[in-house]
């Protein structure tokens, strides 16, 4: 799976408050409204800049806060292809790969981006290279039943075919 995008470079500790914020999260399940204020908080117009396929590249602690799926729900629905981080709160990490929105551990990957830089990732190959300066990173490839979760775009959806 190759997934190639325009970059949004987001810090350090972003909070799942952050990504959603709670005086929206509440009021509705539609994701598609829900994905209209997403990162609403760093930036009030990042939602509308956003375009199918674009690659979130953040820092340290991405998706700390909250155990519910919402955020990277929202994420996803907003149109996010996949995010790469230098780390992620474990349950943001695993709810990702439960709704089939890739995210991938690079030690230091925000040093190699900026803002608008065009990402290249191989999920099988462990490879996520900046195409706008070739730099290139390598990660661990899922294992063999996530990357099957990713390619049937979620756990739902891998059930619905597989069980």
């Amino acid at each position: 799976m190759i997934i190639r995008g325009r970059v949004w470079v987001l810090g350090d500790h972003i909070n799942t408050d952050v990504i959603i914020p709670a005086k929206y999260k509440f009021r509705t399940g539609d994701f598609k409204e829900l994905a209209k204020h997403v990162f609403e908080d760093l930036d009030p117009t990042l939602a509308s800049k956003i375009s199918k396929g674009d690659i979130i590249i953040a820092g340290r602690n991405f998706g700390m806060g909250s155990s519910r799926e919402h955020a990277p729900r929202v994420i996803k629905e907003a149109g996010i292809s996949a995010i790469v981080a230098c780390s992620f709160a474990r349950i943001f990490f695993r709810n990702a790969i439960n709704v089939g929105l890739p995210v991938i551990e690079v030690k230091e990957v925000n040093k190699s981006f900026k803002q608008g830089d065009v990402a290249m990732i191989d999920l099988e190959k462990g490879i996520v290279r900046n195409e706008t300066t070739m730099i290139e990173m390598k990660f661990s490839p899922y294992p063999d039943f996530i990357m099957n979760v990713m390619k049937a775009g979620g756990l739902a959806a891998y059930r619905k075919t597989h069980l």
